[in-house]
């Protein structure tokens, strides 16, 4: 039988408390914190990056971090990582007493699932995308992606629950990898009122990037890479400018496409109006979403899209392709736009907007009063549901 608090071991390869890479960071991250506020006793097993302590207590949840030995092979690599998770793990429960339910995210911590399943653990897997949606919803032919797919197949057979971020990334899965209806559902992800919004003068934060504090300012925020449709966004530029000239547009992220946007913005003749960023700093990108008059998230596959919710928690209106877990949540012309995966389309969403100040903040007012039913604080108590169902079979 369950207790009404629990004690849960979560398994992921980035948070915002060790590695950070993408916005399974900030998902992980915010779940575990939830939880615990909730009064369970959360464990994140984690990477560790540079000079960071094996072990801290943070927001409630207790951040073991492991080091292992690198590989340049992503496969080898993660085995390693999991295979000093779970050595962790046990000492860590000799130490404090036993875990209650198992919970991994993605494949990357797979090994580490089924070790523990073979041990009695009840364990809950969760997927935030698949290999398939990172390849841009082609199959690959390379070992790689036919290696991680494996994984990701063994999980969801290893696993006594499976979850998904989005209605669309569950019939991925069940259709990828044959998961029956009874072990697989949709938890999707949360938001944070009140972690975005910031209080600031736009033009200041304009001027900082040398952008006219009147001229109106189009975001993109992401991994530079061909699912997140960064390219389709920069063959739109020439259409948004053609149809509003002053429009500036700033690009924070990095990826393997940087170098090859920054040349294609050039062939176009439209670089003078794109700030490529990089990566920046948690707050800087805060006062620049702020800054922002629209948030564009232009991905070709997006099992959900966090930065959608940090948009709405910033009231900041959205222009998104009809994707995935984006889809899902927008109320096309109620609290976003949404177009489909071609550059025009994509121009043609911004310019629909852009000259409409008031319907710009209408758009993301609305999305602010959605976000507040769909917090972390709800998505931890979906998963308290998981956990619960699962011990009492």
């Amino acid at each position: 039988m369950y207790k009404d608090a629990l004690k849960i071991a979560t398994f992921s390869w980035e948070s915002l408390h060790s590695v950070r890479i993408g916005g399974l960071a900030r998902a992980v991250t915010d779940l575990t914190e939830a939880l615990a506020e909730k009064g369970n006793e959360v464990h994140l097993f984690t990477r560790t990056d540079e000079g960071q302590p094996e072990y801290d207590l943070i927001n409630g949840v207790h951040v073991h971090r492991v080091d292992f030995p690198q590989s340049f092979n992503i496969i080898e690599l993660a085995q390693n990582m999991c295979s000093a998770m779970v050595d962790r793990f046990w000492k860590t429960r000799d130490v404090s007493g036993e875990f209650d339910i198992v919970h991994g995210h993605d494949w990357m911590t797979v090994d580490a699932i089924h070790e523990l399943k073979n041990q009695g653990y009840p364990t809950v897997l969760t997927y935030h995308s698949t290999e398939y949606a990172r390849n841009g919803g082609e199959f690959g032919d390379w070992w790689e992606f036919e290696e991680i797919s494996s994984k990701e197949w063994s999980g969801t057979y290893v696993a006594d629950k499976v979850t998904a971020v989005s209605s669309s990334l569950l019939d991925e899965i069940r259709w990828l990898y044959n998961v029956p209806e009874w072990k697989i559902e949709v938890v999707q992800n949360g938001g944070e009122l009140g972690n975005y919004k910031r209080d600031i003068d736009p033009g200041e934060i304009k001027k900082r990037y040398g952008i006219h504090p009147l001229a109106p300012v189009v975001l993109f925020i992401g991994r530079l890479e061909y699912q997140k449709g960064i390219d389709l966004l920069a063959q739109a530029i020439p259409h948004i400018l053609d149809h509003r000239p002053d429009t500036e547009f700033i690009i924070v992220g990095r990826g393997g496409m940087r170098d090859y946007i920054e040349q294609m913005v050039q062939d176009l003749g439209v670089s003078d109006s794109v700030r490529f960023l990089g990566y920046i700093s948690d707050e800087e990108y805060k006062e620049v979403l702020n800054a922002c008059d629209i948030v564009c998230i232009p991905s070709r596959n997006e099992p959900f899209g966090l930065v959608l919710f940090e948009a709405w928690d910033a009231e900041k209106a959205v222009v998104a392709t009809d994707v995935g877990g984006l889809s899902e949540n927008i109320e096309n012309f109620e609290n976003g736009i949404k177009v489909f995966t071609y550059p025009e389309s994509i121009a043609w969403g911004i310019n629909y907007i852009i000259d409409d100040p008031e319907g710009v903040r209408q758009l993301g007012k609305r999305g602010k009063e959605k976000l507040k039913k769909t917090t972390w604080s709800h998505i931890a108590d979906k998963y308290i549901d998981v956990y619960k169902d699962l011990l009492s079979t």
